[in-house]
């Protein structure tokens, strides 16, 4: 078996393990080794539908020192007038760019592609099967905690029984190479952003609204990208819509109210007026993607696929017939696991989460210099607190609670507030620095949050112990 020694192992290449060694890079002189049984890095993007793109502003996601794409707003398609969005490619790119012209040049990097890793420093190839004994001088970093998965590498927990046809979505645009005719009615298996991109993706590429049929277990709110944008251009919009959400959670009387608040503000978006929505993953949405989606108007609402077969779907709630030749589109893969919340830094592990919603590289890259600057693991997890993801609209008032005392307790530590101020990935941070104080309007819209933020924080137990009643 070969031997081999190293500062830390990261297991994962994805967004998240490389973010974290990003940081290690720039704030230690740690060396660094990474495994990961992808053919290159990337994580679930080596397996996510061509037509994929970010839902967030690429300035907020990669690593801390590279920028992802030029920085422009777009000027066409359905996020005209936002900062653009790194499709699935070139995001791919990205992180081969960082492998390749970052990482391994630093002689600090040692990278193994292809690669199992079997707990104990131990790692296999899945090419050769040799084995590699890693020396582990501080500590085992794992970044696939909440094990992502996309519809081409997940299996589906309904049967497919002979004489019905389903795909992922990275087949959609290959349907031009089918031998026999293409399929004329279509059916959107799941409610979570995957299925949205292929309803859009669909209608978008000449599909009849009337020839889709959407399966909807769950309808979702969505945050408005509106919203979310960097740049001192969109501080009305970005900052005035944070303090928004913070007057809605002061005076929200339970979730349900929560979201409708958020929803009159412009904060939350639905697809369906007419729908309760139940559940919030983050997903992040524009207007323009609504209006189209909103064109569907076969939306099933029975439960869960249990069974399909040639004479249609069997559901939860009932059975909804289809002609054989229906072409069935499966995007109930779960983008992240809601798994309990552990504490990040442990003797000799650190288990990687996001500390700030909903972005997981700057969760992973502030934890990485949460490691390197302070000596004890208490100091880490009180600075590194992980949020419990929600799933219901009735957990989303715990996440927030979470999310907004690590903004505090940022704030009140220097080294920390200094470190966040300057980093790419937070572009908040630099909106709200970016103010003058002679600027009278944005000045009282800070001074709206922050009384607003005190009021919420008041509020929030009281939310989330309806959650737990």
């Amino acid at each position: 078996m070969a031997q081999a020694e190293t500062d830390y192992l990261i297991i994962g290449s994805g967004a998240v393990g490389m973010a974290f060694a990003d940081t290690l890079l720039e704030e230690s002189d740690a060396h660094i080794t990474i495994v990961d049984r992808h053919g290159k890095p990337g994580g679930h993007w080596n397996d996510a539908y061509p037509f994929v793109s970010l839902h967030q502003p690429s300035a907020f996601y990669g690593v801390n020192s590279t920028q992802l794409g030029s920085g422009e707003i777009d000027t066409t398609g359905l996020n005209k007038g936002y900062y653009e969005l790194a499709t699935g490619a070139e995001v791919n790119s990205y992180f081969e760019k960082v492998m390749h012209q970052r990482f391994l040049p630093s002689g600090r990097v040692s990278y193994h592609p292809m690669s199992d890793y079997l707990g104990d420093g131990k790692f296999v190839s899945l090419l050769s099967g040799k084995e590699t004994q890693i020396n582990i001088r501080k500590k085992t970093v794992d970044a696939t905690y909440y094990g992502t998965t996309v519809p081409s590498t997940h299996t589906p927990k309904f049967e497919v029984k002979d004489g019905a046809k389903m795909i992922p979505p990275n087949a959609l645009p290959q349907l031009w190479q089918s031998a026999g005719p293409l399929p004329k009615k279509f059916v959107i298996l799941g409610a979570g952003k995957t299925a949205m991109d292929v309803g859009v993706w669909l209608l978008r590429s000449g599909a009849n609204a009337d020839d889709i049929v959407w399966v909807c277990p769950r309808d979702s709110w969505l945050l408005n990208r509106n919203n979310t944008q960097p740049g001192q251009e969109f501080f009305h919009q970005t900052i005035g819509g944070q303090r928004d959400l913070m007057a809605a959670l002061a005076a929200a009387e339970t979730a349900d109210d929560l979201f409708l608040r958020l929803e009159a503000c412009g904060v939350m978006l639905r697809i369906d007026s007419e729908a309760k929505p139940s559940m919030f993953h983050y997903a992040t949405i524009s207007q323009g993607e609504v209006d189209i989606l909103r064109q569907i108007k076969n939306v099933v609402r029975m439960g869960h696929v249990e069974t399909i077969d040639q004479g249609g779907m069997h559901l939860k709630e009932g059975d909804y017939p289809m002609p054989a030749e229906t072409l069935y589109i499966d995007c109930t893969a779960t983008a992240v696991e809601r798994r309990p919340v552990v504490p990040q830094f442990q003797e000799g592990l650190i288990t990687l989460q996001m500390i700030r919603v909903p972005q997981p590289a700057f969760s992973a890259a502030l934890s990485a210099f949460l490691e390197v600057t302070y000596d004890d693991d208490e100091t880490k997890n009180r600075l590194g607190q992980p949020i419990p993801l929600p799933d219901g609209i009735d957990t989303y008032p715990a996440a927030t609670m979470v999310n907004m005392m690590n903004q505090f307790q940022w704030s009140q530590d220097k080294v920390v507030n200094k470190w966040i101020t300057q980093s790419r990935l937070d572009g908040f941070g630099k909106m709200i620095f970016g103010v003058s104080p002679d600027d009278e309007e944005k000045m009282a819209i800070l001074g709206e949050f922050r009384t607003n933020a005190m009021a919420a924080m008041g509020n929030l137990p009281k939310l989330m112990a309806q959650a737990d009643g």
